[in-house]
């Protein structure tokens, strides 16, 4: 097997195992004896809990100079970085309940913040999604140590590709996109790194915006967090090429 996939592979388990290894101690704590995505406080998009957790975010920074948020690491990526503390946040009296959506209290998001050192936005995290694309990123490098080559199909972006889930013995899930309600696939870089691919989403988001002139080096997911209340779920970045979304490296 390429060395380099091997270590991307190994770079890129280290930097989710801190995440999974809590997704799984918040979900045995939270007791839910329902199916996650059937309950009713994750059926309806949770703006009111945004705003309130945006609020006890602000004024907790105006009184002590500093962000209720959870350390992360340099290697982190950008849209997993600063998770809401909510522990903090209720010892200090700025948020008394933490919101039916939030994980911690058995719902479907992560609170985030974004824009940390200029203006902190609050945002959220599509914890199914993220669990799903866990799922497939352990079924490729599984089949990537097993069979030396990645399980890749059609090519969709260069060095992005479509996923064999045949080769694999397996069934491609169905992933919801929280910006549009459609279904949206997987993809894998050369690395064997797994992505979701918000392509379409973006497309109509840049239709939406009537704009085509971004500069070359404009991320184009800022405008689905821009746009919602949420973030793209283990994304790559996209950049406007011949008018159209193209994931790039990043």
């Amino acid at each position: 097997m390429n060395r380099f996939i091997k270590r991307d592979l190994r770079r890129h388990t280290r930097q989710t195992a801190a995440f999974v290894a809590l997704f799984i101690t918040l979900f045995s704590l939270s007791g839910c004896l329902y199916p996650r995505d059937q309950l009713k406080q994750n059926q309806v998009v949770p703006k009111e809990a945004v705003r309130n957790v945006q609020s006890a975010i602000d004024q907790y920074q105006a009184e002590t100079g500093m962000l209720p948020i959870k350390n992360s690491t340099a290697e982190t990526p950008k849209y997993e970085k600063f998770y809401v503390d909510f522990a903090k946040l209720g010892r200090t009296g700025y948020l008394t309940d933490i919101p039916t959506a939030a994980f911690e209290n058995g719902g479907n998001f992560s609170f985030l913040v974004i824009d940390e050192e200029t203006k902190p936005r609050v945002k959220l995290l599509d914890i199914l999604a993220f669990q799903k694309i866990n799922d497939i990123q352990g079924w490729v490098t599984t089949y990537v140590q097993t069979n030396s080559v990645l399980p890749k199909g059609e090519q969709m972006y260069p060095g992005f590709y479509q996923i064999d889930y045949k080769a694999m013995k397996k069934e491609s899930p169905v992933i919801r996109s929280v910006f549009s309600g459609q279904t949206i696939q997987a993809v894998v870089d050369d690395n064997g790194v797994v992505y979701s691919d918000y392509g379409i989403d973006i497309m109509q988001f840049v239709q939406k915006s009537g704009k085509f002139d971004y500069d070359a080096d404009f991320d184009l997911r800022t405008l689905l967090v821009d746009g919602s209340d949420f973030v793209p779920v283990k994304a790559p970045s996209y950049r406007l090429v011949n008018n159209e979304p193209q994931a790039v490296k990043q």
